[in-house]
C-alpha cells in the first residue's frame, strides 16, 4: 500500500514541499513543474523517493497494524464484543490513536525526504552553499550537525498533523465505503469504490491539517541552514510576515496527490490483505 502511494503521488508531493517551503519562488503548480523539469530534469520530481518509500512503507505498516490493535481498544472502551463491527466514528478514533505510533517511524524518514526535495531551492535562495544530493549525505549531515535526535526535528508538528488528520482519514474512508456498500458488506466492494473511498479519505486528511503540514515542512527543511524555531514560533512568523495564505502554499498538488495516491494506497492495501488472508486460510 505504501509503495503504491509513493509511486503514484511522489511528483505532486515534491511540488507540495517546494511550494510550502519557498512560496514566493513559484507562481503555481504548473510553474513549479515546468521550472523543476527545466532545472533538474524528470528525476527532480522523484527526489527523495527512497526515503519516501521507506517512510510510507514504515508508516503504513505500523499504522495499519496498530489500527487493528486500536480497534480492539476502542471495542473494550465502548464495551462491545471483539467481533462486533465498529461504527465509522469509532473506526476514525482507532485510526487517530494508531497514527501516534506511526509518527515515530515517519518523522525521521520524512525529514530526509523533505530536505532532498527542497535542496535545489535551498541552494538557489542562498540559505546553504552546497547541497547534499543523496540520502546518505543528508543522513550523515543530520548526524554530524544535530546527532540522532536531529532526525526528530518537527516531531511535534508531525504529531499535530497525524493524530487529528488520521481521524478524518479513516473516518472519511469508512464513511465513503459505507455509502458505496448501501447495506451490503463493505468487504465486497470493487476496485472503483475503494479507489474513490481512499481518495475521499486522503482529501479529508489534507483539508483538515494542511497548515500544520506546511509548518512542519518549513521546520524540517529550513533547519538545514541553522536553528529553527519550534511549531508555534514558525507558525506565528509565517502568519506575521507572509500572511495566512502562505500556510496553504502548495495546496493544489497536495489535493491532486491526496486523491490519487490514497486511492492507490487503500486499493493496494485491501487487495493485498485479502490475498494474504486467502493464503493463510489455505494452509
Amino acid at each position: 500500500g505504501g509503495t503504491a502511494c509513493v509511486v503514484t503521488g511522489q511528483p505532486f508531493d515534491t511540488a507540495k514541499v517546494k511550494m510550502q517551503t519557498f512560496p514566493n519562488m513559484y507562481k503555481g503548480l504548473v510553474d513549479c513543474f515546468v521550472r523543476t523539469y527545466k532545472q533538474v530534469g524528470f528525476r527532480g520530481f522523484y527526489k527523495g523517493t527512497t526515503p519516501a518509500l521507506l517512510a510510507n512503507i514504515a508508516e503504513n505498516s505500523v499504522l495499519f497494524m496498530c489500527y487493528g490493535f486500536c480497534q480492539q481498544i476502542v471495542r473494550r472502551i465502548v464495551g462491545v464484543d471483539k467481533k462486533t463491527k465498529l461504527s465509522d466514528l469509532q473506526n476514525a478514533a482507532a485510526g487517530s490513536f494508531a497514527s501516534a505510533f506511526a509518527t515515530l517511524v515517519l518523522c525521521p524518514t520524512e525529514l530526509v525526504k523533505c530536505r532532498l526535495q527542497a535542496m535545489h531551492e535551498m541552494q538557489l535562495s542562498g540559505k546553504i552553499i552546497q547541497g547534499h544530493n543523496t540520502v546518505w549525505s543528508v543522513v550523515k549531515g543530520v548526524i554530524q550537525k544535530d546527532g540522532p535526535l536531529g532526525f526528530y526535528r518537527g516531531l511535534s508538528s508531525t504529531l499535530l498533523r497525524e493524530v487529528p488528520g488520521y481521524f478524518f482519514f479513516f473516518g472519511g474512508y469508512e464513511l465513503s465505503r459505507t455509502f458505496f456498500a448501501s447495506g451490503r458488506s463493505k468487504d465486497d466492494l470493487g476496485p472503483i469504490p475503494l479507489l474513490l473511498s481512499g481518495g475521499f479519505g486522503g482529501s479529508c486528511l489534507w483539508i483538515a491539517v494542511y497548515p500544520v503540514d506546511c509548518v512542519k515542512s518549513r521546520i524540517q527543511v529550513l533547519s538545514m541552514a541553522g536553528k529553527q524555531a519550534g511549531f508555534m514560533g514558525t507558525f506565528v512568523t509565517v502568519v506575521r510576515t507572509e500572511g495566512v495564505l502562505a500556510l496553504y502554499s502548495g495546496l493544489t498538488p497536495t489535493m491532486i496527490r491526496a486523491f490519487v495516491a490514497n486511492g492507490a494506497l487503500f486499493l493496494a492495501y485491501e487487495y493485498s490483505r485479502k490475498l494474504m488472508i486467502k493464503q493463510i486460510d489455505s494452509y
